[in-house]
């Protein structure tokens, strides 16, 4: 799997190169700066990208952008963005394009080895692997607007865990419910957010955006 690596911190940067070509990744590129990055993720088009939010010269937000304007020449281009910092507000902006593909993770998380790998590979394949703080925030009371309005207690639990990318027996463990349960409960919140019937993880990932978009 092709990886393309964007971190300022170059003892971070160096540790994720080490840490991917370990689990069997090929790091194509690892940049420390935002310039020409864009560019060389579309003449590049990795499997997947793993960008920090803030890059130099600015260190404001030329990660977020670079990885936008490359997912809107490669629509779906899958992009992990990591942050030291919850900021919901570029989760949404990254998955307004509703292609999937996306990971939004702290920093923090990486020393979770083998959770980061299987989220940047679920990433890879297509999914969703959102940090459960960003998740939290974007759940806190007064932020849900529309058919998120309508989800019970536990429709909204389902929901975050979901978002973080879990498959239906991860969900069912982190809740202490059945796989059955969960199932119900995910096809509820299909029909409460009025998700027409499509592929499952097509789905999913749509339900997800639902949330996000309701935060903004």
């Amino acid at each position: 799997m092709r990886v393309v690596l964007a971190e300022d911190l170059s003892l971070l940067r160096d540790g994720l190169e080490r840490m991917f070509t370990a689990y069997g990744f090929e790091v194509v590129a690892a940049l420390e700066d935002g310039a020409g990055l864009a560019e060389r993720l579309v003449e590049l088009r990795p499997d997947v990208a793993v960008v920090d939010v803030r890059l130099p010269p600015t260190f404001t937000d030329e990660g977020l952008r670079a990885a936008i304007e490359a997912r809107r020449a490669i629509p779906g281009l899958p992009v992990v963005i990591l942050s030291q910092y919850v900021e919901p507000l570029y989760a949404t902006e990254l998955l307004s394009d509703r292609a999937g593909g996306v990971g939004y993770l702290l920093k923090s998380r990486v020393g979770d080895v083998r959770e980061f790998v299987e989220a940047v590979r679920r990433v890879a394949s297509g999914g969703t692997a959102l940090d459960p703080e960003v998740v939290g925030q974007l759940l806190s009371p007064g932020t849900q607007r529309g058919g998120l309005d309508a989800l019970t207690p536990r429709e909204r639990e389902v929901l975050a865990v979901m978002a973080e990318g879990r498959s239906n027996a991860a969900i069912a463990a982190r809740l202490v419910i059945t796989e059955k349960s969960v199932s119900n409960h995910i096809n509820n919140i299909f029909a409460k957010l009025d998700l027409p019937p499509s592929d499952e993880d097509h789905r999913r990932v749509l339900a997800v955006l639902t949330q996000l978009e309701a935060g903004r």
